[in-house]
């Protein structure tokens, strides 16, 4: 099966990422037969500063194997950078697809992943981030459904009714970190005008509701569900398991993440040394060893619930750093 994987490479941090995925898809699926885009967006109106990557990290990611796709800014930019992801979709060839956040590892083959398509799936790796439900409402049930009744979607058949009404888990909810579908171009096309609709127009139930930064996990089960797609089964287990890690930050990677995900970051170390020394995260966390230490302080067995209390021990350690 050959697909096209997407990320987004971008001034800052988002190049050394960048640089970081490619070098672990070469490294843990050698066999992988697409192209991997990593899409920077191009300077403009929307943008501050130039987002571009530096003529080192090109360079550095057309050696790994990695196509540069550049694209144009048109909905969101320096306000909403989250919205790249949306953005970059119109400039990828159309053909099947699958976009990864760049701040993922790549730790086993993604080419061997039984992919259907047509019929599109997200990470299901995500926490009760949205909406926050008021005291006096409006309910979870009734903010989810305000935004099926606005695109004309059957909100009854994206529920899993295995959980008690209004509990987060029932409502289609995804991490953006991966999706994939069949056309970049149909798939792009509605995410972006119902992610610019719900960010004009918000449905009254949305009125107390932040829209920064979910709004493309807000929108993204929306489009998910519209073209046929749904929560994902067993056979996309190693999304998020055995073929790719979205660690999100080194400090996270090393305090919750696997044995063989931290392997593959230091096997990469060497070969990457001289290009990522400038990286601070990369710096502090893998060539001054802080990593070790980030990784003494829990136990895999027994992490915490949220994501927000590891965040903190590591703040608290002076560990933290992105």
């Amino acid at each position: 099966m050959t697909f096209n994987l997407l990320a987004i490479g971008q001034s800052g941090r988002l190049e050394h990422e960048a640089i970081l995925l490619a070098a672990s898809l070469r490294h843990s699926d050698p066999g992988f037969s697409g192209t991997l885009f990593i899409a920077e967006p191009q300077p403009g109106p929307k943008w501050q500063d130039d987002p571009r990557m530096s003529d080192r990290s090109r360079k550095l990611l057309t050696a790994l194997g990695a196509t540069i796709l550049p694209f144009e800014t048109r909905a969101f930019g320096t306000d909403y950078p989250h919205g790249n992801k949306i953005e970059a979709l119109a400039a990828l060839p159309d053909a099947p697809f699958l976009f990864l956040d760049t701040d993922t590892l790549i730790t086993g083959p993604v080419s061997t992943i039984p992919f259907d398509f047509a019929r599109s799936s997200a990470s299901m790796r995500r926490e009760n981030t949205w909406p926050k439900v008021e005291l006096y409402g409006p309910t979870a049930t009734q903010t989810w459904a305000a935004l099926y009744d606005r695109f004309d979607l059957d909100f009854a058949a994206s529920l899993d009714p295995s959980y008690p009404d209004d509990y987060w888990q029932r409502f289609l909810y995804f991490n953006a970190g991966w999706f994939f579908h069949e056309s970049p171009r149909a798939f792009g096309n509605r995410f972006l005008a119902w992610a610019k609709e719900i960010r004009a127009n918000p449905p009254p139930e949305l009125v107390c509701q932040e829209l920064y930064p979910w709004l493309d996990q807000i929108t993204l089960p929306l489009v998910i569900h519209s073209f046929g797609g749904g929560r994902p089964g067993a056979a996309l287990s190693p999304l998020d398991g055995s073929s790719t890690c979205h660690y999100r930050t080194l400090p996270l990677l090393y305090a919750r993440e696997s044995d063989h995900a931290v392997e593959v970051l230091e096997t990469l170390a060497d070969q990457l040394r001289p290009d990522l020394r400038h990286w601070g995260a990369f710096k502090r966390m893998v060539i001054q060893g802080e990593g070790a230490k980030a990784r003494a302080l829990f136990d895999r067995a027994n992490l915490p619930r949220r994501e927000q209390m590891i965040r903190n021990t590591l703040k608290r350690e002076g560990l933290w750093v992105r």
